[in-house]
């Protein structure tokens, strides 16, 4: 308690006394759900006087409540009690009308005390925990794409690039220009919100943009921040009359939106443990690499959670969609950017940007781990190799990947305990909802015809 006062206390001495603060707890979904709290409120939060239903954090992505998470009504729909997760208090920049806003991230309490394990940042606590008990600690650098577009008049109809945007403008300076207010609002609101942003690119599609941020090894931070920055780009670009998605496939015919994560691995010394001066590989970065190629398929699920993920693993997608690696190969699921020095990582490349970050290098360095508890795991020729493996496609079926993330050993050891059935719940939800509804080109491909 006596610390979030602390931190208030301080933020209101930097920004002022805010009007309200915006209280952001992270659903399964990576939905930011909460409360609004008046900016004088603060010891109520401190206290964790403020509730909100254990079963917020695993709604389907609509928001209703799934019952076979075994969460909400059929037990009573408990509440869990908010407590306000350290340092993430932060300013809202696109705030409106002369109102001051503060966020700030929050956790559930269950009955026990500690942090309702049904959390998605716990997940990724949880995993970084097993590391320190190795004497590791694991950084990383995420990177994430979006696609702006115009206003659209109904939820219905499908998204228009800005005006004058190229229909291949990778690396294009002159998008940047044309782009520049909306662009330098995001980047001045990711720093006011005391994130790290490293370069930031015109990508393919048109009207798409890349935010590459600084390696870090503060892995939550980096969660939260890739979380965030998804608010902050929405946001951003209402305030500019533009739209923004970081859905993985929002146009058929030009790339997707991917997340991609480095990641490497410090001993106790601070040396990274992949790097052994050498000019190839080392062998625990190749025991590292075969570990998160055997769990791939297993994770599907957490790299490709929606029925729109999947259509960036067709054939053509602009995006990696196989268990595979390569040298500084951007063809591969996980690309080895460097082998040498500090540098030395792996890059994950399979996630889309609609999934959840906290999941997501939850997924990843539960793969990393697989891979050093198992040094006898095959690992094959890298795509660069004239002899290099390829190997088969991951699916492209939404319900097998799901189905085969339930009956999964890998899945259910990577998160904490009944995570892997509650998420799965949820995924079989969707599942139901969406692929029973009639769509569009149904009707327009049979109705008149049959």
């Amino acid at each position: 308690m006596t610390d979030f006062l602390a931190e208030y206390a301080a933020f209101c001495e930097t920004h002022g006394r805010p009007d309200r603060v915006e209280l952001m707890l992270c659903d399964i979904n990576a939905i930011l759900r909460g409360k609004w709290l008046p900016g004088d409120d603060e010891v109520k939060l401190a206290e964790g006087g403020v509730r909100l239903p254990l079963s917020t954090y695993a709604p389907n992505i609509l928001g209703e409540e799934v019952e076979g998470t075994g969460l909400g009504i059929s037990i009573g729909d408990p509440d869990g009690r908010l407590f306000p997760v350290p340092g993430s208090l932060r300013p809202v920049p696109w705030a409106t009308n002369g109102t001051k806003v503060a966020q700030v991230l929050v956790e559930m309490h269950d009955e026990d005390g500690g942090v309702a394990p049904y959390s998605p940042r716990r997940q990724l606590e949880a995993m970084l925990d097993r590391f320190t008990r190795r004497g590791l600690t694991p950084v990383v650098a995420t990177e994430l794409e979006f696609y702006l577009y115009k206003p659209r008049a109904e939820e219905d109809d499908a998204p228009t690039p800005p005006d004058r945007s190229p229909i291949a403008q990778n690396y294009d300076l002159d998008v940047l220009d044309r782009t520049q207010a909306i662009l330098d609002a995001i980047l001045d609101g990711a720093i006011d919100q005391g994130m790290t942003p490293d370069t930031l690119i015109a990508e393919y599609g048109p009207g798409q943009f890349e935010i590459n941020f600084h390696h870090t090894d503060n892995v939550l931070q980096a969660a939260d921040d890739a979380l965030i920055f998804r608010r902050l780009v929405r946001a951003t670009a209402r305030k500019h009359g533009m739209s923004a998605t970081f859905m993985a496939k929002p146009y058929a015919d030009y790339p997707g939106n991917g997340m991609h994560a480095h990641v490497s691995l410090l001993d106790k010394t601070g040396r990274n443990i992949f790097d052994d001066g050498g000019d190839e590989p080392s062998a625990t970065l190749k025991q590292a690499i075969a570990g998160t190629l055997d769990t791939m398929d297993d994770l599907q699920a957490i790299f490709a959670p929606h029925m729109n993920s999947y259509r960036r693993f067709q054939p053509n997608s602009f995006a990696p969609h196989a268990p595979d690696w390569g040298l500084d190969n951007r063809a591969a699921g996980v690309r080895v950017p460097e082998v040498a020095g500090p540098g030395a990582r792996l890059e994950h490349r399979i996630s889309g940007a609609d999934t959840n970050p906290y999941l997501v290098l939850t997924a990843i360095l539960g793969g990393i781990l697989h891979g050093l508890d198992n040094p006898d795991l095959p690992l094959p020729l890298p795509l660069d190799d004239e002899n290099g493996d390829h190997a088969e496609p991951l699916t492209a079926d939404w319900a097998t990947a799901v189905d085969t993330f339930a009956e999964s050993p890998v899945a259910e050891a990577v998160f904490c305990d009944g995570y892997r059935d509650i998420y799965t719940a949820v995924r079989l939800d969707e599942i139901a909802q969406l692929t029973s509804a009639i769509s569009q080109i149904e009707y327009r491909t049979y109705l008149g015809r049959l």
